[in-house]
Formats: structure tokens, sequence, C-alpha cells
């Protein structure tokens, strides 16, 4: 364990999520859900939930042209997004909005993403009725969400450390990634909003960090659950992030504190046109 006191990274926790947990998470999500998706030059294309604008960007990379908009409702994620795009033949125009009123007319994209982002939304029926709204007759929609979190056992370990040292539902944010868990759910909730020719398949990313010290540390830097910890002194946050570190060797059942931390993490993938 870190005995230095240097828990907190230096950053604002967008800015640290997307120096680490881009790179070691959701890029990896995003490529996938790229693939599936396949957008193609000249194409418009919406990132509904985009946060720090890895989809945006990638799917930039790949269409070469097109017009591309990257929408969230955090500010701070979306001024590191704008800091992150590069100017070029399919730049991204990153607006700040909800996915219940999207500020576009109809039919105005060929295809919406949505990656692991509408398990938050407050309204998700009303929320896929808008992104049929603003599709083209021949659009499609692709979309991600975690399944169960006992399908992610980093993550699983995690929520209930954090019940154990931090209290009775602190692992309520974390726990809320995996909200959308039931896959029949999902088929008929997009079905329910007038998407048809669905697709669904469980996929599962390795994820790796080089410890489950550092693991733990970015969840309470980088995410919203860095407000857990406060208010405390240092010396008490450094007390409760080791404690939470160890009972999460104890529950993966690594070796020590300094080896890697791999695990599977799984999710539903969605696609289905108009």
């Amino acid at each position: 364990m870190s005995d230095d006191g240097q828990w907190q990274l230096h950053g604002s926790a967008p800015e640290l999520y997307e120096r680490y947990l881009v790179p070691a998470i959701t890029a990896l999500w995003a490529n996938d859900l790229l693939q599936r998706a396949a957008p193609q030059p000249g194409e418009r294309v919406l990132d509904l939930a985009c946060g720090t604008g890895i989809v945006g960007r990638l799917a930039a990379a790949r269409m070469g042209a097109g017009w591309i908009v990257g929408m969230d409702l955090n500010t701070g994620m979306l001024a590191v997004a704008r800091a992150h795009s590069a100017n070029g033949a399919c730049a991204v125009q990153w607006l700040e909005g909800s996915a219940l009123a999207l500020p576009f007319r109809a039919e105005s994209f060929d295809l919406v993403l949505c990656q692991l982002g509408l398990q938050f939304f407050s309204d998700q029926p009303l929320a896929l009725k808008e992104m049929r709204r603003v599709l083209a007759p021949a659009g499609r929609v692709a979309l991600s969400v975690f399944t169960a979190i006992e399908h992610t056992p980093a993550a699983n370990a995690l929520a209930d450390a954090l019940d154990r040292n931090v209290g009775a539902g602190a692992s309520q944010t974390k726990r809320s990634e995996h909200g959308m868990s039931d896959q029949r759910e999902l088929a008929e909730l997009v079905s329910n909003a007038g998407f048809r020719n669905l697709t669904i398949e469980t996929v599962t990313q390795i994820i790796r960090f080089p410890s489950a010290e550092e693991y733990v540390r970015l969840q309470l830097s980088a995410t919203p659950m860095a407000a857990l910890l406060e208010g405390m002194d240092g010396p008490r946050q450094q007390e409760k992030l080791a404690a939470i570190t160890r009972d999460l060797i104890t529950s993966l059942q690594l070796a020590s504190d300094t080896d890697e931390l791999t695990f599977p993490q799984e999710a539903y993938v969605l696609v289905a046109t108009r």
C-alpha cells in the first residue's frame, strides 16, 4: 500500500477520467461499439452521453468525413472533450443538452451512438423515442449497457468494500452503472420505442490495471464516487482507501496489492434500425 499519503491524483475528475479510465476501459468498449455500428464516410452521427468524447473521436477517425455531434449534460466532461478534439474533415461538435429533449429536427442523423449511458437517463423510454425521432428512415442506433454487477468481479468487490468501509449505501453510484442488467427488459424497452431488427450480444472485455490499489484510487478520484471521501482529512482518507483496497484484494484472491489487476467486464451491445 502507499504510505506517503498521495492517494489523490492531480486534476479534475473529468481530466483524470480521460487520462486513466478512458484508455483502460471506455476506449475498449468504444472500439467494439463502432465496429458493430460501422459509421460510414459522410454520415451524420450523434454520440449521446458522450462524456469526454472517446466514441465521437474514434468515429471521426474511422469516417474521415461526415458530421458528428457529441452531447452530454456534464459541462466538465464536455470541456475535456473539447480540449482533446482534433480539427479535420470530420471534426466533432460538442453540445451540452439532455437526451430527453434533443435539440435537433426529425431525421437529422443516420446513426445514434450511446455508450454506457442509457442506464443513467431518468426517462429511458422518452430518451429512446427521442433517439428514434432524430434518425433518418434508414437510420440505426447502437448502444451498450453493463450487465449485472456480479458479472464484473472487480466492480462487485469494490461495491461490497464501499458498503463495508464507507457506510451502507456507499456503493449506490457504482451499482447504478449496472442498472440495466435484464436483457429481455432492454430489448422490450428498445422495441417499444419503435426500433426494429434488434440484435443484442453479450460482450466481455478484459480490463487491466497496474494494481488493485491503482484501480481503487482511480475509481475514487476520477468518477463521481470521489464525493464519498470529500470532507475527510488526509489520514482518514488514506485509511479508508487502504481498507477498501485490502477488501478488494481479499475478495478477488489476489496474491498481493502490487500484482496486476485483470478482470472481465461484461456488457450488452445492441444495434437496431429505425
